[in-house]
């Protein structure tokens, strides 16, 4: 098997991720009938919207951290911290959606993934410095 094959997996479901987020804030939309480019109004698409939002900027972290990890740390690694962290916002979407108190949670086990794998590259890019 490919050695990226598990970061290329988990890349794609960030993207379905993130395309499940932007469907959740559409759906919302047309239920609270919040015209774009509005970004507030009825509470339950306002959860939607931060949902989305903050999947977003911490996709932006997440993806170069995977990828770094990815090349230069170690692969069994890469694999489960990557699956981690999108249980992890799986988790915080899901909270979030029901009340803004519920997402910490899932906040907390995407970290976890987070942390691993810069940890992880970190250490494969000192190796391979010092190599």
């Amino acid at each position: 098997m490919h050695a990226l094959i598990w970061p290329a997996v988990i890349t794609l479901l960030c993207v379905h991720l993130q395309l499940w987020t932007a469907y959740l804030v559409a759906k919302a939309r047309g239920r609270y009938g919040i015209q774009a480019p509005a970004t507030s109004g009825h509470p339950e698409f306002e959860r939607a919207f931060r949902v989305q939002m903050n999947t977003l900027e911490a996709s932006l972290m997440f993806l170069p951290a995977l990828w770094v990890a990815a090349l230069f740390g170690t692969p069994a690694v890469v694999a489960v911290a990557g699956a981690v962290w999108l249980v992890g916002r799986v988790l915080y979407g899901v909270g979030y959606l029901r009340a803004a108190a519920r997402r910490s949670g899932g906040f907390v086990v995407a970290g976890f993934g987070l942390g691993a794998l810069l940890l992880d590259g970190a250490i494969g890019l000192i190796r391979a410095a010092l190599a």
